[in-house]
C-alpha cells in the first residue's frame, strides 16, 4: 500500500486547508486512517484517525472543534480539514494507516505518506 499525502501549502492564521490521503495497490477500505504531524524540533504527534466506517473519529485536545477527518472509500481517499489555523500548527503532515482499531500509537500504524508541508504565517 503507497500513501499520497497533499493539499499543505502557506497559509494566513485563521485560514483553511483540507489535505488529502490516497491510497494506492490496494483499498483501505477496511482499515483505520490517522494523521499525524511533526513540527520542527519536535516529536511526532498524533493529530486524528477514523475507523474504517467512517463513523467514529478521534482528536487530539489541540485540534478538536477545529480539525475534522473523514473519508471516502469510494476514493481511496482520507481527509483533514483544518479550520481557524494559527502558527503553532505549523509542521509536517503525515498520514497513516492500520488494519485495525484506532490507536494513537505511531508504532502501531503499518503504512505511512510522505507527509505535505503546512506552513501557517501569523
Amino acid at each position: 500500500v503507497q500513501l499520497q499525502a497533499s493539499g499543505g501549502g502557506l497559509v494566513q492564521a485563521g485560514a483553511s486547508l483540507r489535505l488529502s490521503c490516497t491510497a494506492s495497490g490496494r483499498s483501505f477500505s477496511s482499515w483505520t486512517v490517522a494523521w499525524f504531524r511533526q513540527a520542527p524540533g519536535k516529536e511526532r504527534e498524533f493529530v486524528a484517525s477514523i475507523i474504517w466506517s467512517g463513523i467514529n473519529t478521534y482528536y487530539a485536545d489541540f485540534v478538536k472543534g477545529r480539525f475534522s477527518i473523514s473519508r471516502d472509500n469510494t476514493k481511496n481517499t482520507a481527509y483533514l480539514q483544518m479550520n481557524s489555523l494559527t502558527p503553532e500548527d505549523t509542521a509536517v503532515y503525515y498520514c497513516a494507516a492500520r488494519s485495525g482499531g484506532t490507536s494513537r500509537a505511531q508504532l502501531s500504524y503499518d503504512y505511512w505518506g510522505q507527509g505535505t508541508q503546512v506552513t501557517v504565517s501569523s
